[in-house]
């Protein structure tokens, strides 16, 4: 009975991310910058789909999933620097720049939680200082190997449009060391208040599948 509700709602989870998918690839700001952002999402949603039955995730890990799905979605349609509602909290509190990237990075700490499933279930490794060390090194190694694609991409292109606005400095020279700071704020977040929360998850998972 379980399964079958858990279930229900992957499904809901998939079908709000397909939904966003379609809106998103109607008439993007950029079809270049749009394919750029999208394809992360669209190769990371295959995998956890051609794995769903072979090794599932608890429904917190598929909520992650689907949540960052949907930034990079909203943020291939916008262009990251011109989301409007990031656009219009610029204006009123007069900041220098939107900070959708920022917020996105941010988000994109809590993939830690999907990492410390992955590690839990598949290393012996134990609870405690060392799993949050190393989970935390993973996602930071993860957002670095992003930005040095971002970088890549820019070299590829010579420094084009659409490369600009996939890197999406806005002008910060510190841009990259920015984005690692905020994924690894929100990794250290998301494992201190969520670390409890999944560990019931998982033995709820576990009994499930027994």
């Amino acid at each position: 009975m379980e399964q079958a509700r858990q279930t229900r709602v992957h499904r809901w989870l998939l079908l709000i991310v397909a939904a966003v998918f379609v809106w998103s690839a109607i008439r993007p700001a950029s079809y270049a910058v749009w394919a750029l952002e999208v394809a992360p999402a669209l190769i990371g949603l295959a995998m956890v789909i051609a794995l769903y039955r072979r090794f599932p995730l608890t429904t917190m890990s598929y909520v992650i999933i689907a949540m960052l799905a949907i930034l990079m979605l909203i943020g291939g349609h916008y262009i990251y620097s011109k989301v409007p509602f990031f656009n219009w909290i610029k204006e009123a509190f007069h900041f220098e720049r939107n900070h959708y990237d920022r917020f996105g990075h941010f988000l994109k700490g809590t993939f830690a939680i999907v990492l410390r499933e992955i590690v839990l279930r598949k290393t012996l490794l134990p609870r405690g200082a060392w799993l949050f060390t190393i989970v935390t090194s993973m996602s930071l190694a993860i957002a670095a190997l992003y930005e040095i694609i971002e970088w890549l991409v820019s070299m590829i292109s010579k420094g084009g449009k659409a490369s600009k606005d996939f890197l999406g400095t806005q002008g910060d020279i510190w841009d990259t060391q920015w984005d690692m700071l905020c994924t690894l704020s929100g990794t250290l977040v998301a494992l201190w208040l969520l670390a409890k929360w999944h560990d019931r998850q998982l033995v709820r998972l576990d009994q499930s599948h027994s």
